[in-house]
């Protein structure tokens, strides 16, 4: 059995199509064919069941796929556990919170892409669940996300600690107006700090908690400082966003406040080099968040 043929079978599985998987590997439609029947033939059973809008898996082919996805990951990841330590190489793909990649990443970014010119890095931003969820099922090597994890399976590593506010439009002075009827601008599902957020607000009595979904941070903070709701964030986002004088923040206790960002990876796969070299960058950047910022009003329970 071809590793190739293997990867061929993955992309026809992944696009449902004989087409489709051609265009995604650069090559022609009759060599994917080719290949496809080749491995067929090995293996005796048909892989796929040919229909109008392409094809799908055989009952042979759902069974080949797994074994051919651990395949594949084993020798992407033999490459980079092998690989030149001094020069790493290769792809690199990092999870991370929206908040953390806006504020705690753009400096390790810069100084490990600068020290890893070969790799190639790619970051996918999403909340907390999506993100575990990703490593869990090898899309990510690892990923930024907000503790607690619980995952046997999973190793983390603390990386950094953030505070984190309540905010308020501007001429929002105290927030007893706002928890009889409150409207939450959040991140979708999943979202940690969304979560947190909705466990402060009903520790004090909120009634008839809205949610707003919103797919960015500046969507987020702009809407606040319009009046649209509240939010929960990290202190040091919104003191560095244009944003700022728009927005009323409110301190919360400390043990409500106290956030720790965690690096997230599976425990049965080896760190590639560059992953290392991106933790060490990451650790560089890390700085402590709780002190004490100028206090506009303080939540207490």
């Amino acid at each position: 059995m071809v590793l190739s043929d293997l990867r061929i079978f993955l992309a026809v599985a992944r696009t449902c199509g004989i087409t489709r998987a051609a265009r995604e590997l650069h090559t022609v439609q009759s060599n994917v064919s080719a290949r496809v029947h080749a491995l067929e033939k090995e293996l005796g059973a048909p892989l796929f069941r040919r229909h109008a809008r392409g094809v799908a898996l055989t009952h042979a082919g759902e069974q080949l796929l797994p074994y051919a996805e651990r395949i594949s990951r084993l020798v992407d990841e033999a490459h980079h556990v092998i690989g030149d330590e001094s020069d790493p190489c290769g792809p690199l793909r990092i999870g991370s919170m929206e908040s953390t990649a806006g504020l705690r990443l753009p400096a390790a970014l810069a100084a490990f892409t600068q020290e890893c010119p070969r790799v190639d890095l790619s970051l996918i931003t999403g909340p907390t669940e999506q993100l575990v969820r990703d490593v869990l099922e090898y899309r990510l090597d690892g990923a930024l996300v907000s503790d607690p994890v619980r995952r046997a399976d999973l190793m983390q590593t603390p990386v950094f600690e953030e505070r984190l506010v309540l905010i308020t439009a501007r001429r929002v002075t105290g927030l007893d107006a706002v928890l009889h009827d409150a409207r939450i601008l959040v991140f979708r599902a999943g979202c940690s700090y969304r979560r947190r957020l909705e466990s402060i607000l009903h520790a004090r009595g909120a009634v008839g908690v809205r949610c707003m979904e919103f797919g960015t941070l500046d969507g987020i903070l702009g809407c606040v400082g319009a009046g649209m709701g509240i939010s929960l964030l990290p202190a040091a986002v919104v003191e560095q966003h244009t944003t700022h004088a728009q927005i009323r923040v409110h301190e919360l206790p400390d043990e409500e406040a106290r956030a720790q960002t965690v690096f997230v990876q599976r425990v049965d796969t080896s760190p590639p080099p560059a992953l290392t070299r991106f933790l060490a960058h990451a650790g560089t950047v890390a700085q402590p968040v709780l002190r004490q910022a100028p206090r506009a009003s303080t939540v207490t329970a």
